[in-house]
C-alpha cells in the first residue's frame, strides 16, 4: 500500500480538524445549556459578594492563563522558536476551554494546542516539545498537590477510604499519561496499529511528538520551570476558591480551600463529563463541609468559583475557538 502523500495528509488533517473543533464547540454549548439554570444563582452571589475579595479571585484567575502561557514560552524559547506571550495567552484560553468542553484526563486540548502553536508560527518540533514538557509539568505538579492534599486530610483525621482511593487512582493516571506520551515519542516514526494510523488527528499529533528534540526532554531546569508554572496555576485556583468563600463572608484557611479544590479537580479529571457537569460542585461542597464549612456556604462559594472558572472564560473561549476554526489549515514551512 502506498504511503499517503504530504498534500493528502494535509487535506485529511484539515477535514478532521474541522470536525474536532466542531465537536469541542458542541461540547461547550451542551455544557453551557445544562448549566444555564445556575445563572440566577450566580447573579445573587455576585450581588452579595464583597468586592475586594471578588477582585482578588478574578485577578488570580487571570494569572492562570499567564502561567500556562509562560510554561509554553519557556519551552519554545529553548527550542529557538519563540512566540509572543500575548499569542500564547490566547492559545491558553482556547485550550483550557477545549479541556473543559471535552475532558479526558486533561488531554482534550492537546491536539488543539499543537495545531494552534504551529499556526501561530512555532516549528513542529517546538510545538511537540511544548506539548510533552507541559504535560509532564502539569501532571508532576498535579501529583504533588494530590499527595499534599491526602497528607493534609490525614493530618486533620478526615481522610476517608474513598478519598484515598481516588487520589491513588489519579496518581496512576498522572504517571501513565506522561509515560505513554514519552513512549510514543521514543517510537519515532514506527507505525502503530493500523486503525489508529488512519485517524488523521492522532497520526498528525504522533508525527509532531516524534519531532520533539530529545535534549529539551532531558533538561531538568526546563522541566522544573514548567512544573513551577503549573504549580502556580493550582495555587491560583485554590486561592480563587479561598477568595470566593471570603467574598461571601465565610472564614476558611487556604489549606481547606486547597484540599477541596484538588479533590474536586481529581473527580473531574477522572470523569468524562463536559464542563464537570455537577461533579466539581458536589465534590467541592462535600469536602468543604467535611472540613467544617456549613454546607450552604460551601455550595455558594463553590458556585461563585465556577462562575469565574467556567462562565467568564466560556464566551472568549468559544470566540477564539471559532477563530481557530476559520483560519487556514496549516501555515507554510519556513525555508
Amino acid at each position: 500500500m502506498t504511503a499517503p502523500k504530504p498534500d493528502d495528509r494535509l487535506r485529511s488533517w484539515s477535514g478532521y480538524r474541522a470536525w474536532l473543533f466542531a465537536i469541542i464547540l458542541i461540547g461547550g454549548l451542551v455544557g453551557a445549556i445544562l448549566h444555564f439554570g445556575d445563572l440566577q444563582t450566580f447573579a445573587v452571589l455576585i450581588a452579595r459578594a464583597r468586592p475586594q475579595w471578588l477582585i482578588l479571585a478574578i485577578a488570580l484567575q487571570l494569572s492562570t492563563y499567564v502561567s500556562v502561557a509562560q510554561g509554553w514560552a519557556f519551552v519554545l524559547d529553548k527550542a529557538k522558536t519563540p512566540l509572543p506571550r500575548a499569542r500564547l495567552i490566547r492559545v491558553a484560553i482556547t485550550k483550557l476551554f477545549a479541556d473543559q468542553a471535552l475532558p479526558s484526563a486533561g488531554m482534550g486540548g492537546n491536539v488543539l494546542l499543537v495545531d494552534q502553536l504551529h499556526q501561530r508560527g512555532a516549528e513542529r518540533s517546538g510545538a511537540g516539545a511544548a506539548l510533552l514538557i507541559s504535560m509532564i509539568g502539569f501532571y508532576a505538579a498535579y501529583a504533588v498537590f494530590a499527595i499534599v492534599t491526602l497528607l493534609l486530610l490525614w493530618f486533620h483525621d478526615k481522610a476517608t477510604p474513598l478519598m484515598a482511593g481516588l487520589v491513588t487512582l489519579f496518581l496512576l493516571v498522572a504517571l501513565a499519561i506522561p509515560s505513554l506520551a514519552l513512549w510514543l515519542r521514543h517510537r519515532g516514526d514506527k507505525p502503530l496499529w493500523a486503525p489508529i494510523e488512519r485517524i488523521g488527528p492522532v497520526r498528525a499529533l504522533l508525527e509532531t511528538v516524534a519531532q520533539a528534540p530529545s535534549h529539551l526532554l532531558s533538561d531538568r531546569r526546563l522541566l522544573l520551570q514548567v512544573a513551577g508554572c503549573n504549580a502556580l496555576v493550582f495555587l491560583a485556583d485554590a486561592g480563587s476558591l479561598f477568595a470566593c468563600l471570603h467574598a461571601l463572608g465565610v472564614e476558611v484557611r487556604l489549606g481547606t480551600a486547597l484540599i477541596a479544590f484538588i479533590m474536586a479537580s481529581i473527580v473531574v479529571t477522572l470523569g468524562p463529563l463536559p464542563l464537570g457537569l455537577g461533579s466539581f460542585e458536589a465534590t467541592s461542597t462535600a469536602t468543604l463541609h467535611l472540613l467544617g464549612v456549613p454546607v450552604e456556604a460551601a455550595f455558594a462559594g463553590t458556585m461563585l468559583l465556577r462562575l469565574l472558572t467556567l462562565w467568564l472564560p466560556l464566551l472568549p473561549g468559544m470566540v477564539l475557538m471559532r477563530g481557530a476554526l476559520m483560519r487556514s489549515p496549516r501555515r507554510k514551512s519556513r525555508p
